[in-house]
């Protein structure tokens, strides 16, 4: 067991983070895709799930650019006060926010889509605005897909490596996490390290995929029991 145990804190510190925001970030982006029908649809589509598919230092490298100190947002954060998210947790909470998005957009949207949509017609004939379509209707009946896509998106964030390493760097302490603390462990010829750190995300990524398939078992049974 190694003794320097930040990469634990600073992984679930930025993945914990990176899901919230993704978390709010997705379901808001679905909820309006589902009901846009303008021009250039297919590229934003594209768009929200291109960080799925461009290999991950490319996405980082992208990420670099925009958040750099000659990008549009690093010239907005330096005239904000000098403050900067490259090479520090604050960029490594963004590249796993920005990698992990498309998993939460896509479930939402899929949950979103298997809603029957005659019940969201009555309710605008009762006279329901679309705020209180999406509470009480819509957010309920997607509830275990959006749980899904929130697990997905955690492990995800958790295992981040790529565009953290560009956009973050491997300083121990402050941006090492714990795929970074595996890669150059093994670098390093410390294989039991390596195998030290494999083990703790596989072992908290499972145990938040298991956990959600119990709880939709239970509320399975549970709406069953009901209905009897």
């Amino acid at each position: 067991m190694p003794q320097d145990l930040s990469p634990l804190w600073l992984s679930i510190k930025t993945s914990v983070l990176a899901t919230v925001i993704t978390f709010f970030l997705g379901i808001a982006a679905a909820y309006w895709m589902l009901g846009y029908r303008g021009k250039g649809k297919s590229l934003i589509e594209g768009i929200f799930v291109s960080p799925l598919i461009l290999p991950p230092t490319v996405v980082g490298f992208l990420l670099l650019m925009f958040f750099g100190k000659y990008g549009i947002a690093g010239q907005f954060l330096d005239k904000l006060g000098g403050f900067s998210v490259v090479f520090n947790w604050y960029g490594a909470a963004i590249a796993a926010t920005v990698v992990s998005f498309p998993l939460m957009y896509r479930t939402a949207l899929g949950a979103f889509r298997q809603i029957d949509e005659n019940m969201i017609l009555v309710a605008k004939t009762l006279g329901a605005s679309q705020v209180t379509i999406f509470w009480r209707i819509m957010l309920p009946l997607s509830l275990p897909g959006v749980l899904a896509g929130t697990t997905l998106a955690f492990a995800r964030a958790l295992g981040e490596f790529g565009a953290t390493l560009m956009l973050a760097g491997n300083i121990p302490g402050q941006t090492q996490t714990m795929p970074l603390a595996i890669y150059f462990a093994v670098e390093g010829g410390a294989n039991n390290e390596a195998w030290f750190w494999s083990l703790v995300i596989m072992g908290t990524s499972l145990s938040g995929i298991v956990g959600v398939n119990i709880w939709q078992g239970i509320r399975v049974k549970g709406q069953g029991a009901k209905g009897q």
